[in-house]
């Protein structure tokens, strides 16, 4: 019996040797080909067996194999699967996992995307498993509320009415690229992000480049630049269709189909959803469908193809007109819900602020790799827009008198104005929904060529040339029961003729923009540890205004062109101290071209405003990186200083408007922005972020008032040193942690912080020293929870997301307009309560 268990002991003993002998340790890296950006989360399997692990933050995994030979299989969504070969311990260093889209190569040379540990900007990434996790029922700008620096409401709350402010810039002053290609307004700079609405279904990555950025076009940003990379065609045959619903009637539906990689080297890629609900802020009832197709031909071995097409029309309600507390709280629907821009006629919701646009954007890219050095990545795109947004003309329509109720926030009776505007007879209508149109045509071409001259110089440059034609006017939408509408303010109203349903008044105009430029960039890898980067650009803004709609003169006026020469120069570095730390600068002043509402201060004329001078930017940054086993972490400075920011408009006096031109006034945007990820656990992910603001005007001016012939009437003074800078919040931070619950689940929680937000103002109003501060918004913050389960589903690979956002219902103040520095006064949008979703795909 003593020999007998001796030796099974030793039997065992012999055993487990054996198998400890077996096991590898296999290690590496997972990046993205091209760029070396890690891919977290991808999954790596040994073959045959349900051993596996995820790749970390940093793209890093280790596996303990059962084998001591073998193959270990790697795979991520959206990009091909890697098969590699073991025999014993290995350290595989980087392995590059190839996109599964075809065309993302050129897209990515004009999309400027920085690489880490690399590239001297301050960037944040989101993949699309980020987004497909976390958007859920926000706006698209949204997905970026935890990223340092970013501050994003849903504004009125609209579908689609979203805003989002970087380091305390507007849209105006941030960059949005769709590929590499400009979307921002040529007249404006803005972003209306309901053109947008579907970039949800279709967005591959964002990138947020934080101050000067490394985007290749001829007119730089201020605040940063948003790179939006669009899916593109697939390389894989198969798609999914997915659903999903969501509180206050939300219902959305779709598909995407991928036809594969032929062999004559052709693919394609169509996906499409419809989106509908009530709204989760009253009168903001919404309907949409979303679109995108992408076709990719390989002409030879050189030379590829692709065409791609987007866009989302889409209607919906509005918030459009904002409340004191006062009046928010003192409703039945409560503050968050709460709007006064909505009622009932004939038994169904009518809508005083309404807004309706399609804008599709298509664009053919070619590329041509020269040889193995040089590559040519040219896009040729257009964007047609058209719709608009509705308004009211009359008094009944904003009066309390003229509500369900008779207070102030309860439904328009548009029943009661229709009556009273049927008995007014020859009289017409006293108030009329009419609404202000917009379209354009928008025609560019943006070509950047890359040559590796060695391995250490990378240089770059090459043109950007854009035709933009804007048409604005008025139009009689519904004249609400009677037979024409006068306007009581001017006599000569279009032209003296009663208006009528589909007529034309008030403005009709052409804002015309041409722009053109080339840019040039170098990259020059001194060494394994230094990174020298250096770009420059150059371009003339030319505008035009045509007016078709003059009281005096009947026909059409047309300006004079004028132009304005912009520059910039920026450069910088990176110096990686050792594989863990690394440290970054730039530098960069810039001069550009003011928006055409500032060159031609009245729709209505011709006349240039000749005192237009260009913005002037400076800007350094400082950074500072760590990448670690467990923990990844960043922390930037940076220092910008607006000169000559433009600050112009009209002042509504009498019969006719008078101008004012501020020139000289300056701000300063200065802070730090910390941001991290620390993998605690196997299964547990911590990330966080904190930004800390200070943004100032930093300059009193004065400025003549002048009327429409250019005549010195009135001088005004501003008082605006030390004040804030409004509209968004300067002290922002984040914390979020995501649980592994099982191998293909898990479980997340995000909390917001936002802090020292002043409402925006008028500086022209800051007429006196002794004005009170701008009122500050009180400190919020929100919590959202999701879930997300991968399971088998017969043939079906069928994901299961959920999501919770403002999970205890915080009742906040989102924006804000001061009126005297009170809170009694200011005008103000409540941010959404609770909401959740509930939505499942099935791939195929």
């Amino acid at each position: 019996m003593k020999k007998t268990t001796q030796f099974l002991l030793v039997a065992v003993a012999f055993l487990c040797t054996t198998v400890m002998m077996a096991q590898s340790t296999i290690s590496g890296t997972i990046v993205e080909q091209g760029t070396d950006l890690p891919l977290l989360g991808a999954n790596i399997i040994e073959k045959g067996t349900s051993n596996g692990v995820t790749a970390d933050f940093d793209g890093n995994f280790t596996l303990q194999t059962k084998s001591s030979s073998g193959e270990i299989i790697i795979t991520y969504v959206g990009y091909t699967t890697k098969t590699l070969s073991f025999s014993g311990d290995a350290d595989l260093g980087n392995v590059e996992l190839e996109s599964s889209q075809i065309g993302l190569e050129e897209v990515q040379i004009i999309a400027s995307v920085a690489v880490d540990r690399k590239t001297p900007v301050a960037v944040s990434t989101i993949k699309s498993e980020d987004i497909s996790l976390k958007l859920s029922t926000q706006e698209f700008p949204e997905i970026l509320k935890s990223t340092p620096g970013v501050y994003a409401t849903r504004a009125g709350g609209g579908y689609g009415d979203g805003r989002i402010n970087l380091r305390g810039f507007d849209s105006e002053n941030v960059a949005v690229m769709i590929n590499g290609v400009p979307v921002n307004d040529m007249e404006n700079g803005r972003v209306y992000w309901s053109n947008w609405a579907g970039l949800g279904d279709v967005t591959s990555s964002m990138q947020v480049q934080r101050g000067l950025g490394a985007s290749k076009v001829a007119v730089p940003s201020v605040g940063g630049t948003i790179n939006i990379i669009t899916k593109s065609t697939d390389a894989e045959k198969g798609g999914n269709v997915f659903s999903s619903i969501a509180n206050d009637g939300y219902l959305k539906y779709g598909m995407t189909y991928s036809t594969g990689l032929t062999d004559k080297g052709f693919a394609a890629t169509v996906s499409a959803s419809k989106i509908s609900g009530n709204g989760f802020v009253d009168g903001t009832e919404f309907f949409g469908y979303n679109y995108f197709i992408s076709l990719s031909q390989q002409l030879s071995d050189n030379h590829r193809l692709s065409f791609t097409a987007f866009g989302a029309q889409q209607e919906h309600g509005q918030r459009f007109n904002r409340s004191t507390i006062a009046e928010l709280q003192d409703t039945d629907s409560g503050p968050q819900k709460a709007n006064k821009d909505w009622g009932y006629k004939n038994g169904e919701i009518y809508h005083q602020s309404y807004n309706f646009y399609h804008k599709p954007q298509m664009s053919i890219n070619h590329l041509w790799n020269i040889n193995d050095h040089s590559a040519l990545s040219t896009a040729f795109y257009a964007s047609f827009g058209s719709g608009g947004g509705r308004r009211d003309e009359g008094s009944k329509i904003g009066s309390a008198e003229y509500r369900i109720g008779g207070t102030g926030l309860q439904p328009i009776d548009f029943d009661r104005i229709v009556e009273e505007n049927k008995a007014n007879g020859v009289a017409g209508s006293s108030d009329i929904i009419s609404s202000s149109r917009n379209s354009h045509e928008w025609y560019g071409i943006l070509s950047s060529y890359k040559n590796t001259i060695n391995d250490n110089l990378v240089i770059s440059g090459g043109l950007d040339a854009r035709y933009y034609i804007g048409s604005h006017w008025y139009e009689v939408d519904d004249l609400l029961g009677g037979d024409f509408f006068l306007d009581n303010e001017t006599d000569t109203f279009a032209f003296g003729k009663p208006l009528r349903v589909g007529d034309k008044y008030n403005k009709d105009y052409d804002g015309i923009v041409n722009r053109y430029g080339v840019f040039g960039q170098a990259e020059y890898q001194v060494n394994d540890y230094l990174n020298l980067f250096m770009a420059g650009d150059i371009s003339n803004t030319n505008y035009k205004q045509k007016e078709f709609m003059n009281n005096e003169i009947t026909g059409t006026r047309s300006s004079v062109g004028v132009d304005f020469f912009g520059f910039s120069i920026k450069g910088g570095g990176n110096y990686n101290l050792d594989v863990n730390n690394n440290i970054f600068v730039n530098i960069g002043y810039f001069s550009k071209a003011p928006f055409l509402d500032s060159v031609f201060l009245d729709e209505d004329g011709i006349e240039p405003n000749q005192d237009a001078e260009n913005e002037k930017v400076f800007s350094a940054e400082l950074g500072y990186g760590f990448r670690g086993e467990k923990l990844s972490a960043n922390v930037n400075i940076y220092h910008t200083k607006w000169l000559d920011k433009t600050y112009s408009g009209f002042i509504p006096t009498g019969d006719e408007p008078v101008f004012y031109n501020l020139l000289g006034i300056d701000a300063l945007h200065q802070g730090i922005e910390v941001d991290f990820r620390f993998k605690a656990t196997d299964y547990l992910t911590l990330t966080g972020m904190a930004s800390l603001g200070d943004w100032k005007w930093k300059s009193n001016v004065s400025a003549s008032v002048r009327d429409q012939e250019g005549d010195e009437v009135d001088f005004i003074e501003v008082y605006a040193k030390d004040l804030k800078v409004g509209d968004a919040a300067q002290t922002t931070f984040a914390l979020g942690a995501d649980y592994k619950l099982a191998t293909r689940s898990n479980i997340y929680i995000d909390y917001n912080f936002a802090g020292d937000n002043y409402s925006s103002y008028d500086v022209t109003n800051r007429g006196s020293a002794d004005l009170p501060d701008v009122w500050k918004l009180p400190d919020f913050g929100l919590f959202d929870v999701g879930l997300r389960h991968t399971f088998e589903m017969g043939a079906f690979e069928a994901t299961l997301n959920g999501k919770i956002n403002n999970v205890f219902n915080t009742e906040y103040i989102s924006d804000a307009n001061d009126v005297d520095g009170t809170s009694a006064t200011a005008l103000v949008y409540y941010g959404p309560g609770r909401t959740y979703s509930v939505g499942l795909r099935l791939e195929f």
